[in-house]
């Protein structure tokens, strides 16, 4: 290496000191509140894959408020959106927010294995709602999530929402958040699962509802259906232990992923 470089190199790393100092003091503030800068955030992720897919539709299953639709929104990602919830005071944030946008429809329904009605289970802070009962080791590690309530609900599938909808499987990304109840929403799907271009999925380590598929189901159900595990963000843990009790997965076709290879 030359003294010119050297000395060029020394001048980028004092540059870029004060950056770095910075960014440590920002950080250990926010961890001292438990909170963390991203440099990649998981929405971006998931926005720059649909792009690379030429994904069209996110069919957003478990859409509470509309939170992961409006990540999307915010990250680049401008095409359809249809999102499913079914709590009655949760659709009413989410019906509000869509429709400030064209191509961002709000249906009322949970879904599930098979249409009908069913009883869900309302949460005190309303995401944690579940058409199943929640273990101890949700509640304890995360109070407040205590159920409070029951509604009856509509139910559909994601075989009927993809028919009544047009939508076209092979440019979508199935999205599901339903709190335990992933597994019945992919049976849902029927024989169109192995079509959809990418699933987003809740997967728990352990059970926090009764009765839910966990990690290593959930993931070895996906890869025999043709999927690749594509990325994982981490989810819900415990504070008492530090142990992470969920995680959210992206799976993208293999043929896809192959493809690029």
């Amino acid at each position: 290496m030359t003294d010119r470089r050297r000395v060029a190199g020394s001048l980028g790393d004092l540059r870029s000191r004060p950056r770095e100092y910075a960014k440590l003091a920002l950080r250990t503030f926010l961890h001292k509140r438990h909170l963390d800068l991203v440099a990649d955030p998981y929405p971006v992720r998931i926005a720059t894959t649909l792009a690379w897919l030429e994904a069209r539709t996110v069919l957003d299953v478990g859409a509470n408020i509309g939170q992961y639709a409006t990540a999307l929104r915010a990250s680049g990602y401008r095409d359809d959106i249809v999102s499913c919830e079914p709590l009655s005071d949760a659709f009413g944030h989410l019906q509000r927010r869509s429709a400030r946008d064209a191509r961002w429809e709000a249906v009322r329904t949970a879904v599930g294995d098979a249409a009908g009605s069913t009883d869900i289970n309302v949460s005190a802070n309303s995401y944690s709602s579940s058409l199943l009962p929640m273990t101890n080791a949700h509640s304890d590690a995360a109070p407040g999530s205590e159920f409070i309530a029951v509604e009856t609900v509509p139910v559909t599938t994601v075989a009927e929402l993809v028919a009544a909808r047009d939508i076209e499987p092979e440019r979508t990304l199935l999205k599901i958040d339903t709190q335990g109840y992933e597994a019945q929403v992919l049976d849902g799907a029927g024989d169109l699962l192995e079509r959809f271009a990418a699933v987003s999925l809740e997967l728990s380590f352990v059970p926090l509802y009764a009765g839910q598929q966990l990690f290593d189901q959930l993931t070895a159900r996906l890869r025999s259906g043709g999927f690749t595990l594509y990325g994982l963000d981490a989810g819900f843990g415990d504070p008492r232990t530090g142990r992470m009790l969920q995680c959210d997965g992206l799976f993208v076709r293999t043929a896809l992923v192959d493809r690029s290879a």
